[in-house]
Parts: structure tokens; sequence; C-alpha cells
């Protein structure tokens, strides 16, 4: 069944938001491929694009040398957007004049449109909107054949565009992908429906249908063992692939002794209607926890967990019998942070299910959500018929609570989260704001403070509470819980937890920060 979407490619120089420009086109259900900028010609043609974007960046374009493939796009009859950094290469290509700022300029800026059509169709009443801006270089004159379409206060060019012998070039210094600018979901609209002549043909209804078809055509006969968690990713790609190949999957749940408390048993619950569902329950505790013995770096941890997965799935899989693929829920946000694959961006830090596998796995590995964001991922298990409390069930880290464990792993302090993470998850949902939360969880500080319980004094373990509200999970904001929610966690914790005497409020964002502590 060969690809029944059309494509946008975008072509990654490094910005910290080259993925939230995916997203905003998947939103307008026309497929994105995010590429390197170090792709080559025949990568690019490949996928045979409608449209391409070329993404923002932290260079400047009077420092570094192009890539080599510019000019031959440019001879192509392929519509063509440059953000920010994209911008600016494409005016110097073109002929334009590009200049260095005094100082970059970034945050919000009000953008006048002079030029009402194309890009800017019908995007708003009010001519003026505000934009983010982030950029240092900027355009000093516009190639020939262009025409300025927006200002700005502090940037006479904000905008510009050429339509002239077939070819549709447009530019833009500000980022339309991120919420502060208005208006910026609808002139990426006009540019991939309108400019691009895209349909929206990309829907999870149509995704499932494709995937399906691919699954039975790589496994065929074969038999398949997937890892489940207990976690949305790992659920929906175990109800995905037994759509695809139903008993030819055996699932196995891994009790690596770091997971949330009752785990198993909610899992078991929700497939047990499934027909022909082959799962399977097996205690691995005792590996792990003496894998992880004294173990305190975060990426040790990450890289350790992940190889007694792999070992523990190939010892399930020689007990199931011949089994050659195992199947992973994998997300787009994983790769992205785990390598530098899509651009010149930094790793920032390596999950288990796609930086920590060995390298010779006796297994072929089958990640069918790989191309997915997480909000993706719900509304596909929603096609799958998947219960909504699982759905929409928090993101939890492949690592388990091993990494919410600052510091050494041990049954002790393990115990000690688990029952505290319990009572987080409890109180969030009593007071109902579960759904507004993207995720909320408990960590635990290798600190100890001085408290006083009972007239007496104790030096117990300081717990972290970290609350976040996101969309997709590449950037996010602390959740502004009322003070009465935290004070009854608090209380609960610190009087149920043995061990914790003091609880404190993370309210970081991300970035700067991750949303997991490790």
């Amino acid at each position: 069944m060969p690809s029944c979407h059309e494509n946008i490619v975008i072509l990654d120089f490094g910005s910290q938001y080259t993925q939230l420009i995916a997203r905003r086109i998947r939103e307008a259900q026309v497929h994105s491929v995010i590429l390197p900028s170090s792709s080559s010609l025949e990568t690019i043609q490949a996928l045979n694009p409608k449209g391409i974007i070329f993404s923002g960046g932290p260079a400047s374009v009077t420092e570094v040398v192009a890539p080599s493939w510019i000019s031959a796009i440019l001879e192509k009859d392929i519509p063509l957007l440059g953000i920010c950094y994209g911008m600016q290469l494409l005016a110097q290509k073109l002929g334009g004049a590009v200049g260095c700022a005094e100082r970059r300029e970034f945050g919000r800026a009000d953008l006048t449109v002079t030029d009402e059509h194309d890009l800017f169709k019908g995007v708003s009443p009010q001519r003026t909107f505000p934009v983010w801006m982030s950029h240092g270089d900027h355009i000093e004159a516009v190639p020939p054949g262009f025409s300025i379409m927006a200002h700005t206060p502090s940037v006479p060019i904000a905008a510009m565009k050429s339509v002239t012998n077939g070819k549709k070039i447009f530019c833009l210094q500000f980022h339309p992908e991120v919420v502060h600018t208005t208006n910026g979901t609808a002139i990426l609209r006009n540019f991939v429906h309108d400019i691009c002549q895209c349909q929206p043909s990309w829907t999870m209804s149509s995704f499932l249908q494709k995937t399906v078809h691919d699954i039975r055509e790589t496994v065929g006969t074969r038999r398949v063992i997937c890892g489940l968690s207990g976690g949305v990713d790992s659920s929906v790609a175990a109800a995905l692939t037994h759509h695809a190949i139903g008993k030819q999957l055996t699932c196995v749940f891994i009790d690596n002794g770091l997971l949330r408390k009752h785990e198993s048993a909610q899992l078991e619950q929700v497939f047990s209607s499934y027909a022909d569902f082959q799962f399977r329950i097996r205690d691995h505790t005792d590996d792990f926890l003496r894998a992880l013995a004294h173990v305190a770096n975060p990426e040790q941890k990450r890289k350790i967990i992940g190889r007694e997965f792999i070992k523990a799935f190939d010892k399930e899989a020689k007990a199931i019998g011949r089994v050659e693929f195992l199947v992973q829920g994998t997300l787009y946000p994983d790769v992205i942070e785990s390598i530098s694959a899509k651009g010149p961006s930094a790793t920032i830090k390596t999950h288990h299910n796609v930086g920590g596998l060995p390298a010779r796995m006796k297994l072929k590995v089958i990640e069918p959500l790989r191309e997915l964001f997480k909000d993706e991922v719900r509304k596909l298990g929603e096609e799958l018929g998947l219960p909504e409390d699982m759905i929409h069930r928090h993101p939890f880290p492949g690592p388990g609570l091993a990494v919410r464990i600052l510091g050494s792993v041990t049954p002790e302090r393990l115990a000690m989260l688990r029952e505290a993470d319990a009572i987080v998850d409890d109180e969030i949902r009593q007071s109902g704001l579960y759904r507004e939360i993207w995720q909320v969880f408990a960590v635990l500080l290798p600190i100890r403070t001085v408290g006083v319980m009972g007239d007496r004094r104790t030096y117990e373990h300081v717990l972290a509470v970290r609350a976040v509200t996101s969309v997709d999970g590449m950037t996010a904001d602390w959740a502004k819980i009322p003070h009465d929610v935290l004070a009854r966690l608090s209380n609960r914790i610190i009087n149920a937890v043995s061990g914790v005497n003091r609880v404190v409020y993370d309210i970081s964002s991300k970035p700067p920060s991750t949303i997991e502590w490790e």
C-alpha cells in the first residue's frame, strides 16, 4: 500500500521550534517530514514534496556556507517558505542583502500586514497583530523580484514574497509556529492548503489504515513480542499491532520494580476484553535492581534499563517460541531528544527505547508510533477503542521511577517514591485537575532536611512535586495548582510516607528545564 499522503518537507537548521512547525502542519491534516539540513537533494526529492519549509536556526548566514542543494531546489517549481534563518538564507542565495543586527531581537512584536494575499489571505480582520521574533540577522534589501508583505516597528522587511514564472517563494522573519504568534496557524494553513495545494487527508484514521498494512507487510506470518509498560504509548502500540496481526502478537509486561503502584493489575484489566490477546506478566525486579545498584548517573541508568529490558524480552521471547520482532512505543519527541539526526540540534537525553539499545540485538524492532506526537497517539488510541482513562493517562518515562529518584536506586527509596507518587495522582484526580495537567509526578531528592514530627527532631528526605501543562511535550509551563490542593498533597505525603518530612513544588518551564528531572 503506497503512501496516500502528500508531504511537506521541513528542513531543520537547528531551530528549537522545528518540531512545532511539523505539529502545526499536521494539525492542518497534511503530513510533514523533518529532514536535517545536511540531507542530499536525492533524499529531499524522494519524498516528492508538495512544499518545502526552511526552519529557523541559531547560525548567521553571514558566517556559514549554504547547503549545496539550495540552488537545485530553487530551480524547481516547488513552493518554498523560509522562516527566520530560513528567510535570511533564501534572501542571501537569491541576491538580497542580509545584515547583522546590533542586538538580537527576541519576543513579541506587532506585525502590520501590507499584502493581504497568499500567506495572509483572510488571516485576520485586523491588519496589525502580535507575532514572535527570535533573530539576530535581518533583511536589508529584498532579492530581485521580491515584494514586501509585512513590517514591524523595528523590522521593515518582516515578510516578503516572489510569485513569478511558476515559482512561489515566501519568507517570514517571525515564527508562525509558536502560540505567541496570533494567526500563525492560519498563515501555515494558507501555505499548505492554498499555496501548496495539499489536501487535508492525513488523519489518525488514514494513519491507522496505512500502519496496519505496513505491520502486516513487515511481519507476514511471523511472531511478534511487545513490551507493555502500562503507559499510553506502549498500550496504543500494543493495541495497534494486535489490530494488525491478532494472535501473532504476544504482549509481555516486564515488572522491573520501577513502576507505579498497581500497574500490572490495571493493565490486565484494560486488555482482558480483547479477543485473542496474548498477555504475560513476568517479574524481573531482581535483575534490574541488581544492575542499577550504586548507579547514580541518569544516562547510565537509562542505558542499563534499556539493556536489561532487551535481555528480559530476549528471555521471554525464547520461552514463547520463535519470535523475530519487538514492538516499542517510541514517539517522535523521544527520537528528537535522543539523537541529533533531524538537524544541528543538541542531544538532550537518551531515551531507553531509542538510545539505550545494544548494538547486537536479537529482535528486530517495530516502532509504529515513531513519527507521532503524544496528542496524536491519544487520538489513535480513540480510533482503536481504548478506554478513556488509559488514553489520557499522564506520560510515564520508560526507565520509570529510576529517573525520578535522584541518586542511587534502592528498594527502600522505590517504595517511598511509589507511595508518594500514588498520593499525588490521587489528589490531582480528586481535585478534578487531572485532564487539565499534561503530567504530574513526584521526585525523590538526594538530600535530607531537619523537621519536627510529634515534638521530635527528624532528618529525612525531601520530595519534589512536578506538574506541567503542555500540548505535545516539546514545550511546557509549570501548572498553577491551587494552594489548597498543594497543601493537601504535602500533608498526606508527610503523614503517610515514612522517611519524607518536606515537600517542595517545581515552578520551572521547558525550556530551559526538561519535564523530567533526569
